[in-house]
């Protein structure tokens, strides 16, 4: 392994307040290490470039903008462009903790991966709904610790939100492909078929603070389940049977339903005994029972997005054989 040279990978598209505070958080880190971050502005109406000039005298930043072109095709830029010979990938929208370099620098320094991913947290400053949706996003209770929620350090598939990943493994599989959602899944198991070693750094966590409302969350959890049945005609060795719970939890809620009319409550009751577990959980973990109430219509909103998502295309791209590009040509970038 060779000395470790950071470079921060940073796509943006029209949010200059998040890259501010990004920034910001950078100047908090607990490390003495060297590092650049790469600014990348993706097509913008509304730029960054004036805030990126504010840290100028704090931080080594480097700013490109480029025709609009989608945020994979814009790390793949980005990491062109870098001078480090590790890249970590940030969403514009997280924050780090003082200490996230130094877990970074640690781990890979005693247990070398091409790749690695952190989880995701929800800030004490997020408001209520950030909190919520969180809880869905990375509960055991909901995603089963895919985004990082669990100890499972080995073969870990990242997320870009929080990702890292080697200048060699990057030249090697050329970095991410064009489809969005789905391109950090679709690079780790490229990865994995090449022999590459990925893992997850379990206290390099990030605040992901996502600025949503209901409708694009559910507009975003129906893209993530458009895109898995496209992953598994790529990588058929990826399918499984996971991918189909939040569909067929969805079927059975309305299945419950009918049968609660016919005087069968029982399915019910084990629908309405979930709900409340996650109620108690997610009040729980943020102490605020309006928080506890939201995650439970975020978890709904999540089941519901994802299940219709992948059974539509599953129905398209398995049974109907159609083109992914065709059908679904709002998760392709040219």
């Amino acid at each position: 392994m060779n000395q470790l040279e950071f470079s921060f990978i940073v796509p943006v598209y029209n949010r200059p307040k998040e890259v501010k505070e990004l920034l910001q958080s950078f100047t908090e880190l607990d490390s003495d290490l060297n590092y650049e971050i790469v600014i990348i502005e993706d097509g913008s109406t509304v730029t960054s470039e004036d805030i990126v000039n504010e840290f100028k005298s704090k931080l080594n930043i480097s700013y490109y903008f480029k025709p609009n072109s989608g945020p994979g095709d814009s790390r793949n830029y980005g990491m062109q462009k870098a001078k480090g010979n590790y890249f970590i990938i940030l969403d514009s929208d997280v924050l780090l903790p003082s200490h996230y370099l130094t877990e970074v620098y640690n781990f890979l320094s005693n247990n070398y991966v091409h790749c690695f991913g952190g989880p995701d947290a929800a800030h004490t400053s997020f408001n209520n709904l950030q909190k919520a949706i969180n809880f869905a996003m990375t509960s055991f209770l909901t995603t089963g610790g895919i985004r990082g929620g669990q100890r499972q350090v080995e073969d870990f598939q990242p997320r870009s939100f929080n990702m890292g990943l080697s200048k060699d493994a990057f030249l090697d599989t050329k970095g991410f492909s064009k489809i969005h959602p789905g391109e950090d899944p679709d690079l780790s198991l490229r990865l994995k078929a090449k022999g590459y070693k990925t893992a997850l750094i379990p206290n390099a966590y990030v605040y992901h603070k996502r600025r949503i409302t209901w409708s694009k969350f559910f507009s975003q959890v129906q893209k993530f389940g458009l895109a898995r049945p496209i992953l598994n005609l790529w990588h058929p060795q990826s399918k499984s049977v996971v991918f189909w719970f939040p569909t067929i939890f969805m079927l059975g809620l309305v299945l419950s339903l009918i049968l609660l009319l016919f005087g069968m409550p029982y399915p019910f009751w084990c629908y309405v005994v979930y709900f409340s577990l996650a109620l108690v959980l997610a009040t729980w973990n943020n102490k605020s029972l309006t928080v506890g109430f939201l995650a439970v219509i975020a978890v709904f909103v999540q089941f519901l997005g994802y299940g219709w998502g992948f059974l539509k295309s599953t129905v398209a791209i398995s049974v109907l054989r159609k083109d992914p590009k065709k059908v679904f040509p709002g998760l392709f970038f040219k």
